[in-house]
């Protein structure tokens, strides 16, 4: 009796159930990734080359020595939040783009993050070109 044909598995049915495989995690993780962070900033981020299509209501900008300005007129970090509003009260589609200089403490970005999420403000981080 030859047992070497009979246990023989053909290469194509055994590299269905392999696809099968892949596809079927291929899903899973296609439907489970946007629930990983859920509670993340969302951010318009301008590209490196080229210009950003918003047009730009205000500049905050923070230094390394944590001085605050906002165009170019330097603000107490107490007052921040009301000289936002005052300067852009009655601006239809308000946008804030935020400079803050390299070595800056993230949570100082961040406060000004969440000032424009409270007043519901668009705001965009501007980079350094590569």
């Amino acid at each position: 009796m030859n047992l070497r044909g009979r246990n023989k598995v053909s290469p194509e049915f055994s590299m269905s159930s392999m696809t099968d495989i892949v596809f079927l995690l291929l899903v899973f993780f296609l439907l489970t990734s946007p629930a990983i962070t859920p509670d993340a900033l969302d951010l318009i981020l301008p590209k490196a080359k080229g210009k950003t299509s918003n047009q730009q209501n205000l500049s905050v900008s923070i230094t390394k020595d944590l001085d605050i300005y906002v165009n170019k007129e330097r603000v107490l970090p107490n007052n921040l939040e009301s000289f936002i509003n005052s300067e852009l009260s009655g601006v239809e589609d308000p946008t804030i783009i935020l400079r803050a200089e390299e070595g800056v403490p993230i949570e100082e970005a961040v406060s000004v993050m969440d000032i424009a999420n409270r007043n519901k403000y668009k705001i965009v981080l501007a980079v350094r070109p590569n």
